[in-house]
């Protein structure tokens, strides 16, 4: 009995090429242009004479006073980061500098689950008072006339009928453009470079690991990320709920960055790093994780699907593949990960972590209520 091999094999194709351009745009940048730095893979060179540097800059300058219509070249340039040179005791593959970086990962992510606990236990507390607000809010709005083309009513219209996870993540979308219009600021290139990008070679290791997770240098990069931010938002917030959800991102774009820590520490190819992908790669992974036969697609490739389980495989195949084999246009091990990390939260984090919430939300009911009441009553002296 023959067989006709030409549709599966058009069919692998297809699901090969939709998972190429699937890992293409859920990737967390890396500085791999030496515009933005220039890495050095056998320590680092020796600084210049100083007459030698003289000598350029009295060259340079005479450059600047002949040819006085690069200026605006030059301003154009100051708009990429400037990047210092590395300190002369860089860390190289030594395990020290992971220290910090790991207390400030296993504390952030506790103070994130702590913060979303307390943040749940405000929010059923003050339902039944929202709920009489609101009642009376469209009491007063049927007595009060209307007004045709009111703008605060539009868009309060508009943000009603968005979802919840719509409304969650509006505000990380908008946080990740603010630092996207901060990179702009040529006075802030500096700053931007040192707390908003992470490395482990540098001396601010900490915070970078957040604040790296909403922020975007390209635009492309952006738009990308926050599009699938936004895709899955619906889907993961509905799982999570919206207070487990936010602690679940902020500590996955921390425990991903110091994956990526690791892991250069260990090769020693120290270099900046920024990028929600870390992040956005633990929302994918627990929702393709909990509903696996879920049907994906690509906006520019609509026509072919995939299942949501293939799709995690796929990309973490191919993430493991580009870290082993050393590729270093993407942080591999960012995206892993924070892949692996939300494949864990699925299976055993949520029972671990957030089930078990019920002692530190009794304590914040306590100090909330002025602390337990005794039963009895206190003997006069």
């Amino acid at each position: 009995m023959e067989t006709n091999s030409e549709p599966s094999f058009s069919n692998f194709l297809k699901k090969i090429l939709s998972f190429f351009f699937f890992f293409f745009f859920f990737t967390k940048k890396k500085f791999k242009d030496s515009t933005f730095f220039t890495e050095q893979r056998c320590g680092f060179r020796k600084a210049p004479k100083r007459t030698e540097q003289r000598r350029v800059e009295a060259e340079e300058v005479g450059q600047k006073e002949v040819n006085p219509s690069e200026s605006s070249a030059n301003r154009k340039k100051s708009l990429i980061p400037p990047v210092e040179p590395p300190p002369s005791n860089a860390p190289h593959r030594t395990f020290r500098v992971l220290i910090k970086p790991f207390v400030f990962t296993v504390g952030f992510t506790g103070c994130a689950f702590g913060t979303a606990s307390i943040w749940q236990y405000e929010t059923l507390k003050s339902r039944v008072q929202s709920y009489f607000d609101e009642a009376r809010a469209d009491w007063f709005e049927k007595l009060r006339p209307q007004k045709e083309g009111d703008f605060r009513k539009q868009v309060n219209r508009w943000w009603n009928s968005l979802s919840e996870g719509q409304r969650t993540v509006s505000g990380i979308i908008a946080a990740n453009v603010l630092v996207f219009c901060l990179w702009r600021v040529p006075s802030l290139q500096r700053r931007m470079m040192k707390y908003f990008t992470s490395n482990p070679a540098s001396k601010a290791s900490c915070l970078p690991m957040i604040f790296s997770t909403f922020s975007h240098f390209s635009l492309t990069h952006m738009a990308a990320n926050m599009y699938v931010l936004w895709s899955f938002s619906s889907s993961i917030v509905s799982l999570l709920g919206q207070e487990q959800f936010m602690a679940v991102y902020l500590s996955a774009g921390v425990i991903s960055t110091f994956v990526s820590y690791v892991c250069k520490t260990v090769t020693g190819r120290f270099g900046p790093s920024l990028g929600a992908s870390g992040a956005i790669m633990t929302i994918l992974a627990a929702v393709c994780t909990k509903i696996p036969e879920a049907k994906l697609a690509i906006i520019f490739l609509p026509m072919f699907t995939f299942s949501a389980g293939s799709a995690v495989k796929a990309i973490i195949a191919l993430d493991s593949v580009g870290l082993f084999l050393g590729w270093r246009f993407f942080d591999h091990a960012a995206h892993l990960g924070g892949a692996l990390f939300g494949i864990w939260y699925i299976h055993y984090g949520h029972e671990l972590i957030w089930k078990r919430r019920e002692p530190f939300v009794k304590i914040w009911h306590n100090i909330r209520t002025g602390g337990p009441r005794s039963s009895g009553g206190n003997g006069s002296l």
